[in-house]
């Protein structure tokens, strides 16, 4: 088992994690636990820190705790056995899901996660991007379409000014009589890489009328400006509506995910 030395970076110290993850990223989906834009969504809260794993100073790994799922993208070829050894080190009583890194002994989650990939096609919709004074309303969207966000103005300017902040794309969809009904966030990892639409959501006040598909046909669109290979989106099998929703944005589905979880522990 080789060496690893492993460095938890707070958010300013993250380039290295954000250009290793978008080395490794795939032209259609991403193939481990992180994108580049997930961890600039996790750039939002204070005090978020991102864990590098390297062997002999170059990065093999990186990954952090989402709330008690560890979340992990490896390098081709990287030694999953060293990883996973040390990555149990981070985890607390709870911690007790693992997605992207197999943990040897877990099991397999039975809830499924659903990849689905778009690929750069000409589109219209009504969509436009989120300028500064457009950051309360794309804020209000997220907390009306989650019922648990903590999303606030001051975490929006948090995670735009993090090293990760100049890779999202956002867009806003408005209703005839202005009122924001739907909101997207796109993340780029480069020309040629995939992209990840991470979040996205629709007021509850407005659904039904399309907003939804605009926005996230607005975010595709500005990344495959940007030169995105594909624009990639990850949700939960059961969650019908969203799979729906992405399906009739032109979205196909490439396989589900499932996470590793930790034998016996305690039912949710």
């Amino acid at each position: 088992m080789i060496s690893l030395a492993r460095h938890r970076l707070i958010a300013a110290e993250t380039g290295p994690a954000l250009r290793a993850l978008a080395e490794w990223m795939p032209a259609d989906a991403p193939s481990g636990g992180l994108h580049p834009g997930d961890v600039g969504w996790h750039l939002r809260s204070e005090g978020a820190a991102i864990f590098l794993w390297t062997h002999d100073t170059v990065p093999v790994a990186a990954g952090f705790l989402d709330s008690h799922v560890l979340r992990v993208t490896t390098a081709p070829g990287a030694d999953l056995a060293a990883l996973a050894a040390d990555a149990l080190e981070l985890l607390e009583p709870g911690d007790d899901w693992s997605d992207g890194l197999p943990m040897p002994g877990w099991d397999r989650d039975d809830d499924s996660w659903v990849v689905l990939s778009w690929t750069p096609r000409a589109v219209s919709s009504r969509a436009t991007p989120v300028g500064a004074a457009d950051v309360a309303d794309r804020v209000l969207v997220q907390r009306s379409a989650f019922a648990r966000s903590t999303f606030t103005i001051e975490r929006w300017h948090m995670m735009k000014q993090s090293p990760a902040g100049g890779l999202a794309v956002e867009t806003i969809v408005r209703t005839p009589s202005g009122e924001p009904a739907a909101a997207a966030t796109g993340w780029f990892a480069g020309v040629g890489r995939c992209g990840l639409l991470e979040p996205v959501g629709t007021h509850p006040d407005h659904r039904g009328h399309g907003y939804g598909r605009d926005a996230v046909l607005g975010a595709c669109a500005a990344l495959a400006d940007l030169g995105a290979s594909a624009v990639a989106v990850l949700t939960p099998a059961k969650n019908e509506a969203a799979v729906a929703l992405y399906r009739s944005a032109g979205f196909t589905v490439l396989r589900e995910n499932r996470d590793w979880v930790r034998p016996g522990r305690p039912a949710l």
